[in-house]
């Protein structure tokens, strides 16, 4: 892997933890973003079968319209926009000055830990 891959990690964190991920990640200076989740069903949700199958197709393709990613996955665009609207609101994806949606990260991470209790 590329030592300035660009790295997101998802993960369940209070806010506590959250603070401790963000000042590690600073001593670091790892090229880490963090997206934290409240739980573990919220962050499952984020990522259905069909949202992480656009995760797949945006990666290394650069920017591309709604429209176009309906196309090269063979889905109904209002369906494909809702999906890339909630990858959006949590900062999975970001869109470009011009409209476009890319995914900004090299590597996406998920970080879960299930235990009894």
């Amino acid at each position: 892997m590329n030592a300035q891959a660009r790295t997101v990690v998802l993960g369940v964190a209070d806010r506590r933890e959250a603070s401790r991920r963000a000042a590690q990640a600073l001593k670091s200076r790892a090229p880490h973003t963090f997206i934290n989740f409240a739980s573990s069903e919220l962050l499952f949700k984020l990522l259905s079968t069909k949202r992480r199958e656009i995760l797949r197709a945006l990666t290394g393709a650069g920017p591309l319209s709604i429209r176009e990613i309906a196309r090269r996955m063979e889905r109904d665009i209002k369906a494909v926009h809702g999906d890339v609207t909630m990858l959006l609101t949590a900062g999975v994806l970001q869109k470009t000055e011009d409209g476009l949606v890319e995914l900004p990260f090299d590597v996406i991470r998920v970080d879960v830990v299930l235990k009894a209790g």
